[in-house]
């Protein structure tokens, strides 16, 4: 069970970084060989060939070969997986928030306490000794 979970938060950071992001995006509409998308990129085509292995070794994206070409399409599973992670994620912080946000409600809504100190008592309320 730990290591699905430490696979999926691997995915997960890998899918963070900006290029990669981006890579995923552009396989959302369709499969596309590597000299597609590194038409969209500064960086060389290598670079992109070394993010794209990241990705498909997350499970995000597979690839196939084509003659000298490898073409890339995102992965249902491996998408699945980090849409639900993300959603956990999403939800667990969106419940913290919401428990941050009654506490401080209810705060707000308590009456003021009033703390009584030995200037504020009445002579009576003090006592033989004072």
């Amino acid at each position: 069970m730990i290591t699905n979970v430490l696979v999926v938060l691997d995915a997960l950071e890998i899918a963070a970084e900006p290029n990669r992001r981006r890579l995923l995006h552009l396989l959302a509409s369709h499969e596309q060989a590597v000299g597609e998308l590194a038409a969209h990129f500064t960086v060389s085509r290598s670079a992109v060939s070394q993010h794209l292995l990241l990705l498909e070794q997350a499970g995000l994206v597979s690839a196939r070969k084509e003659g000298r070409n490898r073409y890339y399409r995102l992965d249902p599973g491996g998408m699945g997986r980090l849409r639900d992670l993300v959603e956990q994620f999403w939800t667990y912080e969106l419940d913290l928030l919401a428990s941050d946000a009654a506490a401080l409600a209810a705060q707000r809504h308590r009456p003021p306490q009033h703390h009584t100190t030995t200037s504020d008592a009445s002579p009576q309320d003090k006592g033989p000794l004072s």
